[in-house]
């Protein structure tokens, strides 16, 4: 059975990353139930004030410089860390990223829980295997994201410390493939098919993946918390089924009408799907089919594009 999901009804929830793919959907959803602060860096006053003007708490910060966390508070019940820096730089994505997940549990040491958001990026590549917690980790995104995979290890790495340290329960959740509404990986595909620009795939295919619809990893965040323990659990976070790149272009293509051009590069990011076993255990199955989130994605962003 899967463990029982904490209750986030006017709970204190910080959440790092606010204006993210990922973590935006998040924040309205959660806003609605609970006392959401939203902490980023905040380069533009626009996105800034965007959030307080819809009543959301904000922090200015950069989870790199432990000193700006200052204006941070030991007060939430739950935190979810959902920034990410691929800048390039090695020595500030290393900061950012890594070091700064520790300066963030280091100074919310009274949380009920911690949420790290991760990546399967962190696995090595092992062809079309579905890939467990326990498998090796790699420098799988390297042809893309130079600093990206190591960067996401070493961040686990310090989170593992700081949750045993300061004794924070904590969860590590793997991102497979998030997308919804506000976009993805599949609606660039789409762009590019549009646009008639050519999509690397690795030639050892099918490039299987999970993709994990908003709705889903939404409604799992609490079961994610429930799971924290101070041994720190760790687990995939994808949608249950698996699909590959060229299923849901071949899906796009049905849509639009639009046809992909593939190039078979070995340097692309190859099949990355998941062993769903411990997630499913955890947290249970996701309820997204995956032809009905990439619709309804094309509805919400492109309607145009549908035939």
């Amino acid at each position: 059975m899967p463990v029982t999901p904490v209750d986030l009804n006017n709970a204190n929830i910080l959440i790092t990353g606010p204006t993210g793919q990922v973590a935006a959907p998040i924040v309205d959803a959660l806003s609605k139930i609970a006392n959401v602060t939203a902490l980023a860096r905040f380069s533009k006053d626009s996105a800034k004030e965007a959030f307080e003007k819809r009543g959301i708490k904000v922090i200015r910060a950069d989870l790199a410089d432990r000193n700006s966390l200052a204006a941070c508070p030991d007060e939430f019940d739950y935190v979810l860390n959902l920034a990410v820096v691929k800048s390039g730089n090695f020595a500030y994505d290393l900061a950012a990223n890594g070091e700064g997940v520790g300066n963030l549990m280091a100074r919310c040491k009274s949380a009920k829980a911690f949420l790290h958001f991760s990546s399967t990026a962190v696995y090595e590549y092992a062809g079309l295997s579905p890939r467990k917690e326990s498998d090796p980790l790699g420098d799988n995104h390297r042809s893309m994201f130079p600093t990206y995979s190591i960067a996401k290890i070493a961040a686990e790495t310090v989170c593992r410390f700081a949750a045993k340290q300061f004794e924070i329960p904590t969860t590590i959740a793997r991102l497979s493939v998030p997308y919804g509404n506000n976009g993805g990986w599949p609606y660039y595909h789409l762009l590019m098919m549009k646009e008639k620009i050519a999509i690397d795939i690795h030639p050892e295919g099918p490039n299987s993946y999970n993709l994990l619809h908003a709705d889903d990893y939404i409604e799992k965040i609490p079961y994610l918390l429930g799971a924290a323990t101070t041994d720190v659990t760790t687990t995939n976070f994808g949608g249950s089924q698996a699909v590959s790149i060229e299923e849901w272009c071949a899906y796009l293509t049905e849509l639009s009408g639009f046809t992909p051009i593939f190039n078979e590069k070995a340097t692309a990011f190859g099949s990355l799907s998941i062993d769903t076993s411990q997630m499913h255990a955890l947290i249970g199955e996701t309820r997204k089919d995956w032809r009905e989130g990439i619709r309804a994605m094309v509805e919400n962003l492109s309607p145009e594009l549908l035939r």
